[in-house]
């Protein structure tokens, strides 16, 4: 007797496989991480990140027409900031024309409708490469979040249409809301950093922008008193349940493809929007794999992605957003 079910019926075909299709990736799921340098005429190649760069102002504002042209419609803003501008307090990063500030300027300049997101933490701006300020030995909690609230606040000013502290300080969600709305400033967004893991995968991004922590006589060495333990599972739901109390309106999880276990966990059971970060390391990964000959570059590329979005990602923040969109036509 034959089976009267044969699921392969709805994949004999291209057509019918589009038609049945679960999950489907557009431009509009992308959020497109920017790295943005000091100078004039810019756009150097990163070397862990092959055919990623660091942009100057006037790169940017091409960039940004780019990336309005293809589809995609939100940025999320990094600075890499000159040495001599570092120290342990991040008194830069409240510079109200300091390089983020300008950033932001030069993108709603370009295009007013981009979205336009913001990174909040100090690693950028820290003489010792941490997302706080580094007190007796130890990243001081409370004293990092007055920062972060402050910052954010100028970032707003400066026309971001959100900020995204990506620190993993305690309570810093609620500091940040409650200083927005002390300012006038009601309608800024948050998207919290809420299960961002202590990872091995970041090490390219920090290459990038100089943000490594530094190994230096009473400065912790790495970032785990902070991030996340990778072995966690229940704790991403309590971070990520905080964080909303607080009044994140976006969460994250991050990294993406060795913590969709955790993506779809939040998304099961918070209704706000989920964001996933693909990181640096991810991307160096592929792009290592791809020039050895050893995999199909485009095939694993969007592979990874439909995995994210199909895990419950809303949002995909990617390297690899241009060359998704270019493939989708």
């Amino acid at each position: 007797m034959y089976p009267l079910r044969r699921n392969r019926r709805l994949r004999s075909n291209d057509a019918i496989r589009r038609l049945v299709r679960e999950t489907v990736l557009t431009p509009n799921d992308f959020l497109v991480p920017l790295f943005v340098v000091e100078g004039k005429g810019i756009r150097e190649e990163i070397p862990s990140m092959p055919n990623y760069f660091r942009l100057s102002l006037d790169q940017l504002e091409k960039e940004t027409k780019e990336l309005w042209n293809m589809g995609l419609c939100a940025v999320l803003l990094f600075v890499k900031v000159p040495d001599n501008l570092k120290d342990n307090k991040g008194v830069e990063a409240l510079n109200a024309e300091g390089l983020m500030q300008r950033g932001i300027k030069t993108v709603k300049n370009a295009c007013p409708d981009m979205l336009v997101m913001t990174d909040v933490a100090l690693d950028p701006y820290s003489s010792y490469g941490h997302d706080g300020i580094v007190a007796d030995g130890r990243i001081a909690n409370d004293e990092t979040v007055e920062v972060l609230a402050e910052m954010s606040v100028s970032h707003a000013r400066a026309g971001a249409d959100f900020v995204a502290p990506s620190d993993m300080m305690d309570g810093r969600i609620l500091a940040i809301r409650e200083a927005l709305e002390e300012e006038g400033l009601p309608d800024t967004g948050i998207m919290s950093y809420s299960a961002k893991y202590a990872s091995a995968f970041y090490g390219p991004f920090r290459d990038a922008l100089d943000s490594a922590p530094v190994d230096v006589q009473n400065v912790p060495k790495d970032k785990k008193t902070y991030q996340m333990d990778p072995a966690n599972r229940f704790e991403a739901l309590t971070e990520t349940q905080m964080d909303i109390d607080e009044g994140a309106d976006i969460v994250m999880v991050k990294p993406g493809l060795c913590y969709l276990d955790i993506v779809r966990e939040i998304r099961n059971e918070v209704d706000v929007p989920v964001a996933v970060y693909q990181v640096s390391g991810e991307y160096a990964m592929l792009k290592a794999a791809a020039g050895k000959g050893w995999l199909d570059h485009d095939a694993v590329m969007m592979e990874q992605l439909i995995a994210i979005k199909r895990a419950g990602a809303n949002i995909i923040a990617s390297y690899f957003a241009k060359d998704a969109v270019k493939l989708m036509g």
